[in-house]
């Protein structure tokens, strides 16, 4: 029973918080907002007993990513003197468009099947011990593949983010 009581709760928080990056007129704000969606998106994983992608969730995004947002917007000061105005048309296009998003989804939701009742879980499954298991026994050869993708990824960047000398 507190489980159901917590996941409204955070569900609530996780919808208003990101109605809040919407329609925040602030950016600061609206990236402030974005983090408490995150971290209310990492308790439901915790709720769902994945305890490692909580743990990953609140590193990746709310740490590493939503810290770049904020110094993004904080070094180009943003303002409404500086940001170009859209002309109406534009606006009138994004709304129907989002009112379409809409209807499409409402349509596909109520379409669906019912869900099927709840089944008995094993309560280790989240766990980092039986991901890592998984992960370096049946999943060892596309582990490794993409952590070379990653090393030659990181090694373009350097390579494309390096500073040309030109000698004379």
């Amino acid at each position: 029973m507190l489980t159901q009581y917590l996941f409204y709760f955070l569900s609530f928080l996780a919808i208003f918080s990101a109605l809040l990056v919407v329609f925040s007129k602030n950016p600061v704000q609206s990236v402030l907002s974005l983090i408490v969606t995150f971290f209310a998106i990492a308790g439901h994983y915790v709720l769902l007993n994945a305890q490692f992608l909580a743990a990953v969730h609140v590193i990746v995004y709310a740490g590493a990513i939503m810290v770049l947002f904020l110094f993004v917007i904080m070094l180009l000061n943003l303002n409404e003197d500086s940001e170009p105005q859209k002309p109406g048309w534009i606006k009138f296009a994004a709304t129907i468009t989002g009112g379409l998003l809409m209807v499409v989804m409402i349509a596909a939701l109520r379409s669906a099947a019912e869900m099927p009742a709840p089944q008995k879980v094993d309560a280790s499954i989240g766990m980092i011990k039986n991901l890592g298991h998984v992960l370096f026994t049946d999943f060892a050869l596309p582990f490794e593949i993409s952590s070379l993708l990653f090393l030659v990824a990181m090694v373009g960047a350097v390579m494309l983010g390096k500073k040309e000398i030109h000698n004379p």
